[in-house]
Formats: structure tokens, sequence, C-alpha cells
């Protein structure tokens, strides 16, 4: 079964008749994991594994209460929230790690994109360092942020810098996004975005890459304000990094511009959001669970892709998704 229907076919199971046979191969007896720690890479100890298959359902009778529940709410009590990169994208292209929306961009000068690197180089082991506390980390991404983003401006960031970044880039949407989105579009169900990444770059990959505009398509990422000659000139609304991107960052959302330099900001519609208290969420790191905090949801159906590390990773992924995508290999999917 291809990950195309693996994952429409869980929206479709939420809103058709009783239907579980999508999950049938998908139980104990074609997976079978024990582990003597719950933590990721610590202690783990595997009595057997066998991943025949890219679709893992912990608790097969849980799932199917929130199904049930959902189908029972019916589409207008839904919402799916999804963070972009290694998510919504590929992990792997074209047999290579692709790049991500921010990772992409390429100013035009040499100078600004090195100073942009060795703030990567320095803040990212931060970022994932298990010996600094959340408070302190939370205050690093921001300085981080607040560089990058002084770089960006300092350094005369253009709309055609960004759209020859993203024509360059070693990006792609996984396959079955754009039909997922169609699917939802056409039953009115909202798709929120988060990113702690730059809605510019997003929306530009979208244009670029699929083509068309989904009006149920939200971003929830950092805005950029341009001059009239298209240079970069300011970030507008709050900073969004990879510790803050929740629902409490709701007030960010807007819908997605039909070109580049748009200005439409959010719209009074975010607050029916709220008003959506079923959800589905797809992330590729457990803390993207984070991605619905703020909201007072009923119920929520989990879904995380484990593109790598699985060994060191899957336990943890178990324990915290719905269902784990394991994307292995060079595929790319």
């Amino acid at each position: 079964m291809s990950h195309r229907l693996q994952l429409q076919g869980i929206f479709v199971t939420s809103f058709r008749q009783r239907h579980f046979s999508f999950f049938s191969p998908y139980t104990s007896t074609t997976t079978r994991v024990s582990f003597s720690s719950s933590s990721c890479g610590k202690n783990l100890q595997m009595e057997e594994v066998k991943v025949a298959s890219d679709l893992l359902v912990g608790d097969p009778a849980s799932l199917e209460k929130k199904i049930d529940a959902i189908r029972l709410g019916g589409p207008q009590k839904l919402q799916v929230i999804a963070d972009f990169d290694a998510t919504l994208t590929k992990f792997w292209v074209n047999g290579t790690r692709g790049q991500t929306s921010h990772g992409l961009l390429q100013q035009g000068n040499p100078e600004y994109d090195a100073k942009r690197q060795q703030l990567y180089e320095y803040y990212h082991p931060l970022e994932f360092s298990p010996t600094i506390g959340l408070e302190e980390k939370t205050k690093l991404m921001e300085e981080w942020w607040g560089k990058t983003h002084g770089l960006l401006v300092e350094g005369g960031l253009t709309y055609d810098s960004i759209r020859q970044s993203v024509a360059n880039a070693n990006i792609a949407f996984r396959e079955g996004v754009s039909e997922l989105f169609e699917f939802l579009e056409e039953r009115d169900i909202p798709v929120l975005i988060f990113s702690a990444g730059l809605a510019d770059i997003i929306e530009e990959v979208l244009r670029q890459k699929l083509h068309r505009s989904f009006k149920n398509v939200r971003i929830v990422s950092n805005r950029m304000v341009f001059d009239d000659d298209g240079r970069l000139v300011s970030f507008k609304g709050k900073l969004i990094h990879s510790l803050n991107k929740n629902e409490h960052a709701l007030d960010m959302a807007a819908p997605v511009h039909e070109r580049l330099g748009d200005m439409d900001g959010p719209t009074d519609d975010n607050s029916s959001l709220k008003k959506r208290t079923n959800v589905l969420l797809l992330g590729d790191h457990t803390g993207d669970l984070g991605m619905s905090d703020g909201l007072n949801y009923e119920t929520r159906i989990s879904m995380g892709f484990l593109n790598h590390n699985v060994e060191n990773s899957l336990s943890c992924y178990q324990e915290a998704f719905d269902v784990v995508f394991v994307v292995s290999g060079l595929d790319g999917w």
C-alpha cells in the first residue's frame, strides 16, 4: 500500500462507514517491539523488531475510538495542523537530504549567507542539547532567530532572491500532498501549516511545486515586509521559533498569498478555528505535538513521520503519536 493511500485513507475512514481493514496489516502480528525505556536512544533493548510495513499503529483500539469521534463531529468540527519541513515535504529528495524552507534561502550575498551558516553551526547543536533547560534554550532560540532575521534585512534580501532560491532548491512535497489538500478543501476543512521558517518562502514553494493555491490553507510562520522595490525591510508580528510554534500563535495565521509580496494579514476567520475542536496533527518531531497547545481540543489524532534514526527513535514516536510513518531508505517519499 502506498503512503499516499495510507495517509488519505485515515481521512477517508473518518467520514465514511465503519471500515478498518485499512489498519489490519499494521497490528502487532506484523510489528512487535518491546522496550525497557521510553527515552529515545537510552537503555533501548529490542526483544524483536519487524518493521514489515511503513505505517505503525501502537493502539488500534484507541485510534478507532478517535476516528469514531471525529466522524461523529463531522467535517465542520475538524481542522488539520501540519508541520512543513520533512512532514509535508520529503526528507530525502533524489537520494540526498532535502532542503528546508529556511535552509534553501540564498540571499545573493555570499558574505551574509556565510554569516547565517555560522549562526546555524553555533545554535543548532544547542537546540537539541539535553543539558540546557527549556527557559534558557528558548532564549537562545529567540536570539538565533532574531540575529538571522537581522542578517536577512541587513544583507538586502529581495523577492527575486526568494524566487530563484526556491527554483534552485532541492525540495519537494511528499506524494499525495496536493490531492490531500484538495480532499480537505472540498469539505471546507482548514489546514494550518505551522513553521518556524519563513512564510513567504513556504508560499513560494507552494506556488512553484504545486502550481496552485488552496483556499483552506493558512500559514502560521514568520512573515516578511518588503518595500516597493521588492527589498526586505522588516518582519511583522511575533517571532516564531522552533520552541513556540503552537496555537498561541494563531493570530499570525494568514491565507496563502497569490503572489510574493502581498500584504494581506491574518483574518477574523482565525477565531472560528478554535471552535473546530477535533484535530488531525502531522509532524516529524515529538516537539510538533505542541502545535495544538492552546487549543482546547476534544479529539486529536497525531501522525508522526519518522524520517531517520529509526532504531533509536521508534519507541518515543510510537508512544507519542497515534500513527507513525517510518520513512526508510532514500526513496524520498
